[in-house]
């Protein structure tokens, strides 16, 4: 199996930085290909410009866009792993979705509308986040978040979201809370891993 991890948060001490260490010993266990595309160490550029828009008319994309489409063409399962912020994605990880998953490559147009263009891709979400779950799931963010994001871009291209996993009331939480978050993102490879092989 061949897994990318798009991993975005700016403190290397962050409990989402534990969230990646944990997946990558994991998916290693199971003897996954791992590639880690760490956008902030990366500095990837998340603004879309006229050049993208150019490229993207002609077929083509900027080469910093082309080396991460790269990446998605070569897994099989992809992972997001980046904090909720205003009951969203960070700027840098929408920024990265703008202009890597770019007309002609993620999708595209059909007689019916629109085509999803990567339907061979498997993914994964791991979100952190200050508020509790049960908190966002009573309100209705959960389900907005879901249809935003699951639905909203990476099923629009075609993908299957295979898990979506909120790790709430993390700022507030202890050591035990934590290390029971991080089983769950075990089980979440298992899952993955036993889908697969």
């Amino acid at each position: 199996m061949k897994h990318l991890v798009v991993f975005c948060h700016p403190g290397k001490r962050s409990f989402c930085n534990a969230i990646l260490d944990r997946l990558v010993i994991e998916l290693e266990s199971v003897n996954a290909e791992v590639r880690v595309r760490d956008l902030y160490a990366l500095d990837f550029d998340p603004v879309l410009t006229n050049g993208d828009v150019i490229a993207m008319k002609n077929g083509s994309a900027l080469p910093d866009v082309r080396e991460e489409q790269n990446h998605i063409r070569w897994a099989d399962v992809i992972t997001f792993i980046y904090p909720i912020w205003w009951t969203g994605m960070p700027a840098l990880m929408k920024g990265y979705i703008d202009r890597v998953f770019s007309y002609g490559f993620a999708y595209g147009s059909c007689t019916d509308g629109v085509n999803g263009l990567l339907s061979s891709k498997k993914v994964n979400i791991i979100n952190t986040m200050g508020t509790a779950e049960d908190i966002y799931k009573g309100n209705g963010m959960i389900y907005s978040m879901n249809q935003t994001i699951d639905h909203g871009i990476f099923e629009f291209c075609g993908m299957e979201v295979e898990n979506h996993l909120y790790l709430g009331a993390v700022t507030a939480s202890d050591e035990q809370r934590r290390e029971e978050m991080l089983s769950k993102v075990c089980e979440l490879v298992g899952t993955t891993h036993s889908l697969w092989f």
